[in-house]
């Protein structure tokens, strides 16, 4: 049993949500990225679920195969759900700035809350909603100026991958006793049935991909299983808006790392696009405190 898990999930789900946040900038490497969507998908999804089943392995041994005799219509929807928001997030950061696409993601607290509220009846904490508030109040600083910047197509799909992934947050805790991992696995084979099922089943596409779109795409696959393992590891101790409004540091981190020049991309946000991720951050930075301080209560 673990101690302060109020704590431990909101680590564990932060981190996640940091390590999600370099996803941008691994596609932001890409040669002519918007010419090479579906290999790459199939590389990152095949990469996922190559990932996830090695850690399932590594932790449960070679009974680990018992976890997909339990696969359920939960594990099928989330699968389906979160295959879903990978296609969708490829396909909005290459046709927009990383920007858009990550204020698109910052939708998903509100839309986990909602959904979860009317199939889960999670009830919201005050503390939560207070978090959402001030969330919510950053990501309309951020847009007041850039939402506009990119293509409008690029923008609606990077909703749909963020309504995508609020889905699959409300899936892993809909039955908490259905294995959460499987859901990541099939999503990773969803993801790349659909990418080769679109490439009418050929290889020649992938060998006239750039070898660092290769490199990169299994980079990200790595990127995304780490993030899901940590953000599955805390799913059952926190609800489905909490966990999104963590996963909030995605988009203060992504737009960060493509506009420092450290990394070379230097997309350069506004001064609204900086102010609304401080305020994403204070929010996040509130939640955990005064998750905390429930715990502490909790105890006494």
């Amino acid at each position: 049993m673990i101690k302060n898990t109020y704590l431990y999930a909101f680590t564990v789900v932060f981190l996640a949500g940091t390590i999600w946040s370099f996803g941008a900038l691994t596609v932001r490497y890409m040669i002519n990225s918007h010419e090479y969507v579906f290999q790459y998908l199939f590389y990152r999804g095949f990469t996922i679920s190559f990932i996830l089943l090695i850690y399932l392995f590594f932790k449960e041994g070679f009974s680990f195969y018992k976890n997909f005799l339990k696969i359920g219509i939960s594990s099928v929807l989330g699968g389906i759900f979160l295959a879903t928001a990978f296609t969708g997030f490829i396909f909005s950061i290459t046709m927009t700035s990383a920007a858009v696409t990550l204020f698109m993601l910052a939708a998903m607290p509100f839309i986990a809350a909602i959904v979860g509220y009317f199939v889960l009846g999670e009830i919201l904490k005050k503390s939560t909603l207070i978090a959402m508030v001030i969330a919510f109040i950053g990501v309309c600083t951020m847009i007041i100026n850039d939402s506009i910047s990119g293509t409008a197509l690029g923008a609606i799909i990077g909703f749909v991958s963020a309504t995508g992934f609020a889905l699959y947050t409300v899936t892993i805790r809909w039955k908490p006793e259905t294995p959460k991992f499987t859901t990541v696995v099939l999503a990773g084979i969803f993801c790349a049935i659909f990418a080769f099922f679109i490439l009418d089943f050929s290889l020649e596409p992938f060998i006239t991909m750039p070898k660092i779109n290769s490199y990169l795409s299994l980079l990200h696959g790595i990127i995304v299983a780490s993030g899901l393992i940590l953000y599955s590891l805390g799913a059952k101790y926190l609800p489905s808006a909490e966990l999104a409004l963590l996963s909030l540091m995605e988009v203060v981190g992504g737009v960060l790392w493509v506009w420092i020049p450290i990394f070379g991309i230097n997309e350069v946000p506004s001064l609204t696009v900086i102010v609304g991720g401080v305020i994403i951050t204070l929010a996040v930075i509130y939640y955990g405190f005064a998750a905390r301080q429930s715990e502490i209560g909790l105890k006494t």
